[in-house]
């Protein structure tokens, strides 16, 4: 059983109790979590999952909370923000170490300022490094994992460095489900600064122009079928601009739902199903969540990011 007064004895980062997670998640929705912690650095980080691992009490990862939907009713244990605990990215001789809270944002703009190229394809992801590692993200044809030499974990109790070969990467998948992922190490191939630059602009605007990101959303809720784009199955189906309650497919990219003000995650949920199932019934191709399901009777909470 854990004890608010035990976790201050050695806790130095921020404690919250039943803070509302539409405060941060992208999609602005979702209900209390009973413990909401922003730890101090990284030793905070290791020692509080120590804590709730050694108390067998149920936590969950978050960073800039852009790839979940949390339950209206919020989350049954602690929630464990990385942001302010690992936001660097540094240079140690030819490899790139960025820390998992550090956003895909700073992490590309970083690498473009040193002329390295490999990453200037995540310019304008939403989320953090941790998340992106766990789910490998990726976008315009390549994914975080291309250049990836190592990742630092916190597993079985201990900080280990996870070689690529052994880390699972496939598409929006990894190894590192069960993991606190602290840091990643890259090896980059040299670019042009100055091509880089215009890249990563080019790829900001595209995104900016047929994303919803005006909005509050949680990114791409489906992941590509196969041969498919999860956005023109939706599409084709004839849900784009589908609306439950102040929930909407969005009109402008349908593999993305958005917040029209004051949504709830019961209305998400409904759209989700009715998308999976009308794009069933049609296709037979069964949609698989990108996003990840948290608080609900069917999750288990353990990692995600």
């Amino acid at each position: 059983m854990v004890s608010l007064s035990d976790i201050k004895q050695f806790f130095r980062g921020y404690i919250g109790i039943n803070e509302p997670m539409a405060k941060y998640t992208s999609m602005r929705v979702g209900g209390p979590a009973d413990y909401y912690l922003e730890p101090a650095d990284k030793a905070d980080l290791v020692e509080i999952v120590k804590y709730f691992q050694s108390n067998k009490f149920p936590y969950i990862m978050v960073g800039r909370g852009s790839n979940i939907l949390v339950s209206d009713k919020g989350i049954r244990g602690a929630v464990i923000n990385i942001e302010a605990a690992l936001p660097h990215v540094r240079l140690e001789g030819d490899l790139v170490v960025a820390e998992a809270g550090i956003t895909l944002a700073k992490f590309v703009d970083f690498c473009v300022q040193q002329g390295l190229a490999g990453v200037e394809m995540l310019a304008g992801i939403p989320g953090s490094m941790g998340g992106a590692i766990v789910m490998n993200a990726g976008a315009h044809g390549g994914e975080i994992s291309d250049h990836l030499v190592e990742v630092e974990v916190f597993r079985n109790g201990r900080v280990q460095k996870i070689p690529k070969l052994e880390a699972g990467f496939a598409y929006r998948t990894s190894a590192f489900g069960g993991d606190i992922v602290l840091s990643a190490s890259f090896r980059l191939p040299k670019g042009n600064k100055e091509e880089l630059l215009n890249k990563r602009r080019e790829l900001i605007l595209k995104r900016n122009t047929t994303q919803p990101l005006q909005l509050p959303n949680s990114g791409s809720m489906f992941k590509n079928p196969p041969g498919h784009f999860a956005a023109r199955l939706i599409e084709q189906a004839g849900l784009k601009g589908k609306r439950v309650g102040n929930a909407q497919i969005s009109e402008k990219h349908a593999n993305f739902i958005v917040n029209l003000g004051g949504a709830k995650a019961s209305d998400v949920l409904t759209l989700i199903d009715l998308a999976r199932r009308t794009v069933h019934q049609n296709t037979g191709i069964l949609l698989e969540l990108e996003v990840k399901l948290v608080g609900f009777p069917e999750d288990v909470p353990s990692q995600v990011a």
